[in-house]
């Protein structure tokens, strides 16, 4: 077999194949006799069916096969020959004036860039620390009252107040017209906690019950609901009941009801803090890893393979199209979705998978069994049964692949954070909290 390859630009190349015409038809053939010795045809008994009949029914198909199969094997050969790393599919197609007794093929292709990273001594990177306060542990002892919390009636004369529950009648109208969702009867929210409208909570705060009320009522032009979006609405609201809320004591009581080991209010706010810097520690990792990651695709120079792009964008574009049958879109599997949106994203993943890919093979940051094992069991710690999470981690190879692609990236950034010049930034737990 003969080959040449051309380079046709950056990492484009093109390599021309040849092979005999009589080692594809041998082949073919024998795929004919096998496949007559068993093919069942009206007429004949199995096996028995001549091979003319055989060749004329199945003969395009099975050399249709065999030319696939041959030069697939020939463009693997010979690119494992010339040390050529192939990325993605090539796009081969049969070349005219080829000589007698023989086929020629085209096949079109991208390699492998060369991936150049810099000096990592000159690459700068922010780091951020956190801390979990008591400030931030009485926050969330907080919000697990606010989670248990019961209501009980007010007074006829009460009026409505913060942290209050609410039950009322509305009507919203724009143009004297009643809208979409403008109106609702025995209508419940908190007051004060941003469910409603700042304006329709500063109406309902201080009725009493038996009250109605009109007030018109702005809506924001970035609205979620857009047929209202930017436009002024008249509401009528009667206010039906009013109740209080009351939250329970920090108490024995409520660490008990919280499943806390230790049901005392010790053990309760430690393990809010156990719980709060493990939460802590995931996000500041994010959250380094990703300085760690632009600062690394900062400092490299390497050519991106548009065949490798294209395969992350396709999978971009089904990922979308699963979410939304997920929300139940009809039809979603055949939306149109326009893969440049995604380009500017998958062009990032592709070009940071392959630095830290050459990163991770030129200073062995593979991960060890060890730091596997150990990642798995501080996943599953959070959970009730953690022994059952790592028998469900280790069950599977493509959960165990993600596991692994993680450490990794955690190597890279231990490495990189050795090598680069690392400025400290202390951040807020709140401000830590609120990004996702």
């Amino acid at each position: 077999m003969a080959v040449t390859v051309e380079t046709l630009e950056k990492l484009e190349r093109k390599m021309t194949l040849t092979l005999p015409v009589s080692a594809i038809q041998s082949e073919v053939d024998s795929r004919l006799k096998r496949m007559a010795r068993t093919v069942k045809m009206d007429g004949f008994r199995p096996g028995k069916v001549p091979m003319n009949v055989v060749a004329q029914r199945y003969g395009y198909s099975v050399h249709y096969e065999v030319m696939n199969d041959k030069v697939g094997e020939a463009f693997s050969q010979a690119a494992n020959e010339a040390k050529l790393r192939v990325a993605g599919q090539p796009r081969i197609s049969e070349k005219e004036g080829a000589p007698e007794g023989e086929l020629a093929f085209d096949a079109v292709f991208e390699v492998y860039p060369e991936v150049k990273i810099g000096d990592l001594a000159n690459a700068e990177v922010e780091k951020l620390t956190s801390e979990v306060s008591d400030e931030a542990i009485d926050k969330t002892v907080d919000i697990l009252r606010k989670q248990r919390r019961t209501f009980a009636q007010r007074a006829m004369d009460a009026a409505v107040q913060d942290g209050d529950r609410a039950t009322i009648d509305f009507e919203g109208k724009i143009d004297g017209e009643t809208f979409a969702g403008g109106k609702a009867e025995a209508f419940q929210f908190l007051v004060g906690e941003g469910q409603m409208l700042k304006e329709f909570e500063d109406a309902v705060r201080g009725m009493k019950s038996g009250e109605s009320k009109t007030f018109p009522l702005s809506f924001p032009a970035d609205y979620h609901g857009k047929d209202v979006a930017g436009k002024q609405a008249d509401f009528l609201v009667t206010v039906k009941k009013i109740e209080a809320a009351h939250l329970p004591e920090v108490n024995e009581a409520l660490a008990k009801s919280l499943g806390i080991a230790d049901a005392s209010v010790e053990g309760l706010r430690a393990d809010i803090k156990k719980n709060l810097e493990r939460e802590v520690k995931f996000r500041l990792l994010a959250r380094n890893k990703n300085a760690v990651m632009d600062a690394l695709v900062a400092n490299s120079e390497l050519d991106v393979p548009q065949a490798i792009v294209q395969a992350e964008l396709d999978r971009m574009v089904e990922g979308a199209r699963a979410d939304l049958k997920q929300r139940g879109i009809k039809d979603a599997d055949k939306a149109p979705i326009p893969d440049d949106i995604f380009r500017p994203q998958a062009e990032k993943r592709v070009r940071l998978g392959l630095v830290v890919a050459e990163l991770t093979r030129a200073n062995n940051l593979f991960p060890t069994n060890e730091q596997i094992k150990a990642h798995v069991q501080e996943l599953a710690s959070s959970y009730e049964k953690p022994e059952d999470v790592v028998r469900w981690y280790f069950g599977d190879e493509k959960r165990m692949a993600e596991v692994e692609s993680v450490v990794i990236e955690n190597n890279v950034t231990d490495f990189v954070m050795g090598k680069a010049k690392v400025v400290q930034k202390t951040v807020a737990f709140d401000e830590l909290m609120a990004q996702n």
